[in-house]
């Protein structure tokens, strides 16, 4: 009998390659995903499912915030792009990892530890319960502050754009610029400080002129030389290029 397994994740490249992998399993059905963590909460209440593989970055509400608003804790297999949470502290009994961006044979390892965990998973509820919260309460306390509008100054008035909007900022002719819905505005901000103060699940700096937002693409394709042409899902269909010393890290990032 499969496993019934919930996907969240904020990238959807992220998640559409995970679906993909289980899916080549033959072990698992899916019964459920999405990128938004609200919705993860209703759904793994309303119908918890043999596994849930949970990000743990993400908006609003990290991984582990999910789990905590949970009245029953799933079967949890972490997924992430970062090591730096001492991510082997989570492999005890109800929890295991994968780093992005994951790889077949671990996939398969987690699976079958599943299988063994789903018999103890009553056993090991308080012991789990005690490390969500102190890893939670630590990521709380460490959590950096990023931005989540900019200004653009016109003249005397000042415009405030809420980054969701932006698809993604460039420099040219020593200014830098956010575009939204097909609109470029100017900002007070160098690409090296907006590196620095936006989310870096959000936004990456593709090139040093430009930072792309990574829920505006719609699709990537390889291009001679070992680049990345990154078509966004705005109106205009446009089209950016990762450069050759930044494809790794972007892959990583969106899971590809």
């Amino acid at each position: 009998m499969k496993l019934r397994a919930y996907l969240v994740d904020d990238e959807p490249l992220a998640l559409e390659r995970l679906r993909r992998l289980l899916v080549q399993t033959g072990k698992v059905e899916v019964a459920g995903s999405t990128t938004v963590p609200e919705e993860a909460v209703a759904a793994l209440t309303a119908d918890p499912p043999d596994v849930c593989f949970l990000d743990i970055q993400m908006p609003r509400l990290n991984g582990f915030d999910v789990l905590a608003k949970l009245p029953c804790q799933p079967i949890v297999i972490f997924t992430t792009a970062f090591d730096q949470y001492a991510l082997k502290a989570f492999g005890v009994n109800s929890v295991d990892y994968l780093l992005k961006p994951i790889e077949t044979e671990a996939l398969e390892r987690a699976l079958k530890k599943v299988e063994g965990l789903r018999q103890l998973k009553g056993e090991a509820q308080p012991e789990f319960q005690t490390l969500l919260k102190q890893v939670t309460e630590s990521l709380r306390q460490t959590r950096p502050e990023y931005l989540e509008r900019i200004a653009s100054r016109l003249g005397d008035r000042i415009w405030f754009l809420d980054l969701d909007r932006v698809t993604h900022f460039y420099a040219e002719d020593k200014l830098t610029y956010a575009v939204a819905e097909g609109k470029a505005y100017c900002v007070d901000h160098s690409i090296s400080d907006l590196e620095t103060n936006l989310d870096p699940k959000k936004f990456f700096r593709i090139h040093r002129s430009t930072m792309v937002n990574v829920g505006s693409i719609k699709e990537l394709t390889s291009l001679p030389g070992g680049t990345l042409n990154v078509r966004l899902n705005d109106a205009k269909g446009t089209d950016l290029t990762v450069a050759r010393d930044r494809v790794r890290e972007f892959k990583s990032l969106v899971g590809c």
